[in-house]
């Protein structure tokens, strides 16, 4: 059962509850694409808060920092929630001299497909950039389909064993080229891309949801010591980007064999000249008025043997 609101809860604002909300809404894979710049981290414990609060159990597939320092902020409330799966103390499973070939983060995956949970389960993958460092791609999309299957018991009648399964999945696609990243963007129900302006981050979210058309929508918040949200209010939802003071600006056409720029005296050549097609008043006006004693252009036709020229029937040469 989930935990009572607290004061602190109630103080929060609503929207940063609905923004949570509007993320683990539905099942399937929940992407946060994050950068060097703007991390994903904060906002995938901000969300597993919120599912473990919410009275689901949470599995953490930790693979890039130890579990020491991903449960550092989580109250104890939410850590007795998570059953945490580490393979970064030994990522390939060296520790079990027994087995012959040890599978490592595929084992960890494949092992996680096999819940006995009730209820809806969440499942954090952290992150998806060092699995597919570890797993060719197609393999680990194939994981990931997996992973968000209802498990449902033969003899539970018509209670299945897990009622939704939500995948929270840490992506650094600065990491990755567009084959990577597009195949696992394609699995994804939500995509979460992490930018912002200053210090503060905003969240552009994509939702595709089932025979729905698929929503965007903007956030701009900052993440709290304790993993809440507080979002920004009077910002507009698709504002331009802070732009680094140490990023150069490359002209596109610096190295071009052509001249793409005008100078004032070319441009005014340019006006300045008479097009040979253009029907000027000069050209009209020397048409209209020839000059006396001025010699004009003749044509002068002296028909051979293979020409018919026939003028009742100008056509008879082409047999028709």
């Amino acid at each position: 059962m989930p935990r009572p609101l607290s004061g602190d809860d109630i103080r929060r604002r609503p929207e940063a509850s609905e923004m949570l909300d509007s993320l683990l809404a539905t099942g399937g894979l929940v992407l946060l694409r994050d950068s060097v710049e703007w991390e994903g981290r904060g906002l995938l414990k901000a969300l597993i808060k919120k599912s473990a609060l919410r009275g689901e159990q949470v599995h953490v597939l930790g693979c890039e920092v130890s579990e020491e320092e991903f449960r550092e902020g989580l109250g104890s409330d939410v850590n007795s929630r998570l059953v945490y799966h580490d393979l970064f103390r030994d990522p390939s499973n060296w520790s079990q001299p027994g087995e012959a070939a040890p599978e490592g983060p595929l084992k960890a995956l494949r092992s996680m497909c096999r819940r006995t949970d009730r209820g809806s389960v969440t499942i954090a993958l952290d992150s998806l950039s060092w699995l597919l460092c570890h797993i060719p791609c197609v393999t680990l999309c194939q994981a990931l389909h997996a992973l968000s299957q209802r498990n449902v018991d033969p003899g539970a009648g018509d209670n299945p064993l897990i009622e939704q399964v939500r995948v929270l999945g840490l992506l650094h696609e600065e990491l990755h080229g567009p084959g990577p990243v597009g195949a696992v963007s394609s699995l994804a129900h939500t995509e979460v891309t992490l930018s912002g302006k200053m210090d503060q981050t905003s969240a552009s979210i994509l939702c595709r949801r089932p025979q729905q058309r698929a929503t965007y929508q903007t956030w701009w918040f900052s993440i709290l010591p304790d993993f809440s949200l507080d979002l920004h209010e009077g910002l507009p939802l698709h504002s331009e980007l802070h732009r680094d003071p140490h990023t150069t600006q490359v002209d596109p056409a610096t190295h071009l064999t052509f001249n793409l720029h005008l100078s004032k005296k070319e441009r005014e050549a340019k006006d300045s000249l008479t097009l040979p097609f253009q029907f000027s008043s000069e050209k009209q006006q020397a048409l209209l008025h020839p000059v006396p004693g001025q010699t004009t252009g003749r044509i002068f036709y002296e028909p051979d043997a293979f020409d018919d020229v026939d003028q009742e029937d100008p056509d008879d040469d082409l047999d028709i």
